[in-house]
């Protein structure tokens, strides 16, 4: 059976540098009728439990530490039968959530096996030091986290975060990447490498 991505969204509080906002959150989850590994833990465990259904959850890969895609690991713990993987690079983040929790170090390049298929790890820093993407060459998709939006690069007037680091990243590490590969972002809609990559230059222009 061909591997697949499901969306789930869950909606709740992102907190970072004394301010609170209002965010629904994109959980991705990669698999098949029978083994799924969730992309990025966000918000509500219930609803990422429901949407898993009965199939076996092998891990958990969090594509950075802002607290709204980590805030409900702890509770899906009971339920996962693999690791919780996260880029070192997001410890100090993480240990503002998840303090007691331990991670599997993710690095560039890492492979996580999921029902038949290949999920890639690429390291893409700037809107967090440990930023990763997902890319699961045989689907033709990209899970972007919070590096990659339709529109532009993820936030970075925040702390740990670098907009010419993203900008970087983006650049030699996604729109190198088949133009036809789809985007699925950690919030909101979906995109694709080619239409992201005609609009690069204006980004730098912009400065954001």
């Amino acid at each position: 059976m061909r591997a697949r991505v499901d969306r789930v969204v869950t909606s709740g509080i992102f907190s970072l540098d004394g301010q609170d906002f209002e965010v629904d959150n994109n959980v991705w989850l990669v698999g098949d009728d029978d083994e799924v590994l969730i992309i990025d833990a966000a918000h509500d465990a219930a609803t990422i439990l429901a949407a898993v259904g009965g199939r076996r959850v092998v891990g958990i890969v969090c594509t950075h530490s802002h607290n709204d895609h980590v805030n409900a690991v702890q509770a899906l713990l009971p339920s996962i039968a693999g690791p919780v993987y996260l880029h070192p690079g997001d410890t100090m983040l993480w240990e503002v959530v998840n303090a007691d929790v331990p991670f599997s170090p993710l690095a560039d390049g890492d492979r996580i096996a999921i029902a038949g298929t290949e999920a890639e790890v690429i390291h893409t820093p700037g809107h967090s030091p440990g930023g990763v993407c997902v890319y699961l060459p045989e689907l033709g998709v990209l899970l972007s986290g919070d590096t990659l939006f339709h529109g532009g690069p993820g936030a970075t007037g925040r702390s740990f975060s670098d907009f010419p680091t993203i900008l970087d990243s983006i650049r030699e590490r996604l729109l190198t990447l088949p133009g036809g590969t789809r985007v699925l972002t950690g919030h909101g809609d979906e995109t694709t490498i080619g239409q992201e990559s005609a609009s690069y230059d204006d980004w730098v222009s912009r400065g954001h």
